[in-house]
């Protein structure tokens, strides 16, 4: 998808620790809208996420999130190995990736205006898990479905939190 963009200036966050996170990560990721938006200002691509989480990787912050295999915004993330995840109040459901305003980041990652947190993330690791590498029925039966059609193909990409912006 493509969007308006607006210079930094424009940015209307502020910058807080990622322990100083208030909002409930099961809420964010499991009941919130959110796009994962990887690119910079001239070319960028966002698509609705879908399922995902947070934790600590490696001693650092971090974030995972899961892509169909054949989704440009996986292909922008690995060229570009940043990406963003911004979460909206639940009144922009309807404009998702529809009416939304681009927005640069400080760092020069993309967002949108209307988000009410962003987590900046630099990609550490991309992998395609296999039915086998799961260890309950239920997982591994959700596996084998959506690997029937290539189209349907996850991976998981883990990335570093460098930083997470709250709307002012």
């Amino acid at each position: 998808m493509w969007y308006s963009s607006r210079l930094r200036d424009d940015f209307s966050f502020k910058q807080i620790p990622p322990e100083e996170l208030r909002d409930n990560v099961f809420t964010l990721v499991g009941k919130n809208f959110f796009l994962i938006t990887a690119g910079k200002e001239n070319h960028y691509n966002s698509m609705v996420g879908s399922g995902g989480g947070f934790g600590v990787l490696f001693r650092k912050p971090t974030s995972w999130c899961l892509l169909q295999t054949t989704r440009y915004t996986l292909e922008l993330m690995e060229k570009v190995g940043t990406y963003t995840l911004s979460y909206f109040p639940n009144e922009y459901k309807e404009q998702m990736l529809f009416q939304l305003t681009g927005i640069q980041t400080p760092s020069s990652d993309m967002s949108f205006k209307e988000a009410g947190l962003i987590f900046e993330c630099r990609l550490t690791q991309l992998t395609t898990p296999a039915p086998d590498d799961f260890c309950t029925v239920e997982a591994k039966e959700y596996i084998r479905e959506a690997y029937k059609d290539v189209n349907e193909y996850r991976k998981y990409a883990f990335g570093e939190i460098t930083r997470v912006w709250v709307k002012k």
